[in-house]
């Protein structure tokens, strides 16, 4: 069954509501730039919402080109990492059991290129000139279908909706889906309502 990311988690109330709507993961996001969608968290605020968390809750790190020092502070309270920037695959590789590459599918994008970095998935996002990531544009499905093609563990995300999220399972088959704006009631904080449209649509999409 396709797994469910929750991303951009700013506050416990939002965390606990993901989990009560049966998220697999919950994402926290640590890159500055997300500072302008109030998407951005710091780590004690997040490893105060992790410490609240059930257990069997996947957390992820969202961090863009951090140091190593700063990768093992957040590596003490969360179950791993996104690397989300130009990080380069011994980068990545020097931890690959911990590690998801998100890479744009725009295109510079190659499957070929996916596939130098050792991780246990690859989140494929949309190309966008605003941002990294969590600009609302939707992800090129039909190169998302050609990863998933390859056997890897493919996270698709990019402009998912709990309108349009089942019609993505359906037409990608990915591991797992990935959404921020998609269930905002308002810049980083989430409508609960969307929260469980959004898994409950990915949950039966392939019933």
């Amino acid at each position: 069954m396709t797994k469910v990311k929750i991303c951009g988690i700013t506050n416990v109330e939002d965390a606990l509501a993901a989990c009560e709507a049966g998220a697999d993961a919950l994402g926290f996001v640590f890159a500055p730039e997300a500072k302008r969608r109030n998407r951005h968290i710091e780590p004690e605020d997040a490893r105060a919402i992790v410490e609240q968390l059930p257990p069997f809750v996947t957390t992820v790190a969202v961090c863009v080109n951090e140091p190593v020092e700063r990768l093992a502070q957040v590596l003490s309270f969360v179950d791993c990492i996104q690397f989300h920037g130009d990080e380069d695959p011994a980068a990545v590789g020097s931890m690959p059991w911990l590690a998801i590459k998100a890479f744009r599918t725009g295109p510079e994008f190659s499957i070929e290129e996916m596939l130098r970095y050792p991780c246990r998935a690859y989140l494929l996002d949309a190309y966008s000139g605003e941002g990294r990531g969590g600009t609302g544009q939707v992800c090129d499905w039909e190169i998302a279908k050609e990863a998933v093609a390859t056997g890897k563990r493919i996270i698709l995300a990019g402009g998912l909706t709990p309108e349009n999220v089942a019609e993505a399972v359906r037409a990608v088959r990915p591991y797992a889906v990935d959404v921020s704006g998609g269930v905002e009631a308002a810049p980083g904080k989430k409508d609960h309502e969307r929260i469980r449209q959004f898994i409950r649509n990915v949950k039966t999409a392939l019933a």
